[in-house]
């Protein structure tokens, strides 16, 4: 690996912002087989007609199955998830990428839409705790 201009530890300190790394991608590699699962019809079908039945299928952690229920994408990307993968989901659920990542903010759809229009949240409390960037 080459070596980076910063610490990958210190991106942990930026408010609201999940890395996702090498390791993510491990803890989520069944979840992440879910979401791609959803890309045909036939399992979209199934994943409808019985979600924890579908679910049970893939060899997700309880707490990823039950994010995933709860469409808590939020704690989805905790336990390794990708928003590339997850908006499969929000696809399957016939919503849109804005109406699903609206839900991991305090805004509804339609102020979450405005303010990315408007040029997305301010860098202001958004930054690293340390003040180094």
């Amino acid at each position: 690996m080459p070596d980076l201009p910063y610490d990958l530890a210190d991106l942990h300190d930026i408010p609201g912002t999940t890395i996702f790394t090498a390791d993510s991608a491990r803890r989520a590699y069944h979840l992440h087989r879910f979401c791609m699962s959803l890309m045909k019809e036939e399992n979209r079908q199934r994943f409808r007609a019985d979600e924890a039945g579908w679910l049970a299928t893939f060899a997700m952690t309880a707490e990823q199955r039950d994010a995933v229920l709860a469409r808590d994408y939020n704690r989805m990307i905790a336990l390794g998830g990708n928003i590339y993968f997850l908006v499969k989901i929000a696809s399957t659920d016939g919503i849109s990428v804005a109406q699903a990542v609206s839900t991991m903010t305090d805004l509804d759809v339609a102020d979450y839409t405005a303010m990315m229009i408007a040029g997305g949240r301010t860098p202001q409390g958004n930054r690293s705790i340390k003040g180094g960037w």
